[in-house]
């Protein structure tokens, strides 16, 4: 393994390229990368910028969780929403606000959007794509409303309406449908629902409930679960199977003995050692 020196930059160390390929010629599989899904948007108003994720996250195959929360703090006045390796986007967005607020204590001047912008992009492309992170980063500065998307491998885009994530498509299309130049907070509010829940409802990584962020030049208010689409309702019948309905082959059962002392369980007592 090569050793670290304090000249040799922050990121992946490639020295097993030469191992692993080896081991592909041996006919050892490489490990698969882990699809994800998501649907993070965001779009520019008259007096700001909206934000909008679901809050569905995944293992595979598996909904881990029903309402987690995707869209991360920056600073008071801006915000980044994240897609792809959970971890990841947490971790990066905690890192980058925590040289924001440096950065802002060394300036003595509150930071712009293209600040984080630039920190968050020149960080992902050190890593060449291997930090999983695809961020929409929105806020309000000196300048006024400032919206980019940042892809994983360091790329930026600055655009007046923005989607990312599995979802993307879908959201997209309602953007485009329905965007118009100086919005009220209201209209691009539902925009930004719809977007999400277009999203939602039409692929399978993304899910649950939306959450919204409403950043302008005076305040910034987080909507969290700001619409619960798929509320769990009351099944219409009851499916309570009688007694029987599935064999076993034994069955033994077993006296609980409850002492002051100690708890017996089948005979046996128990350790308080």
């Amino acid at each position: 393994m090569a050793t670290s020196s304090v000249y040799t930059p922050a990121g992946f160390n490639f020295s097993n390229q030469i191992r692993n390929t080896f081991l592909q010629e041996r006919g050892v599989p490489l490990p698969k990368a882990t699809s994800t899904g998501t649907t993070i948007v965001g779009c520019l108003f008259k007096d700001g910028v909206v934000l909008g994720a679901d809050t569905r996250a995944t293992e595979g195959d598996i909904v881990a969780d029903k309402n987690c929360e995707k869209i991360h703090y920056i600073t008071d006045s801006i915000r980044c929403c994240g897609a792809g390796t959970a971890a990841d986007t947490e971790f990066t967005t905690a890192l980058i606000s925590s040289n924001m607020e440096l950065h802002g204590l060394s300036t003595g001047r509150k930071p712009q959007v293209v600040t984080a912008m630039t920190m968050l992009k020149q960080m992902l492309f050190r890593y060449q794509g291997h930090v999983g992170a695809a961020l929409v980063l929105g806020g309000v500065d000196a300048t006024g409303p400032q919206l980019f998307t940042i892809h994983p491998h360091g790329s930026t885009d600055k655009l007046p309406y923005v989607t990312m994530g599995s979802g993307s498509l879908a959201a997209m299309a309602v953007f485009e449908s329905g965007w118009q130049p100086n919005m009220t907070r209201d209209d691009a509010l539902n925009l930004v629902k719809a977007a999400v829940a277009a999203g939602i409802f039409n692929d399978l990584g993304s899910g649950s409930n939306i959450d919204a962020c409403i950043i302008t030049a005076t305040h910034t208010e987080m909507l969290r679960n700001v619409e619960t689409p798929n509320e769990r309702v009351q099944k219409e019948r009851r499916y309570v199977f009688r007694r029987g309905t599935t064999a076993w082959k034994t069955e033994s059962v077993r006296k609980l003995i409850v002492n002051e002392e100690t708890t017996i369980i089948g005979g046996d007592a128990m350790d308080t050692s």
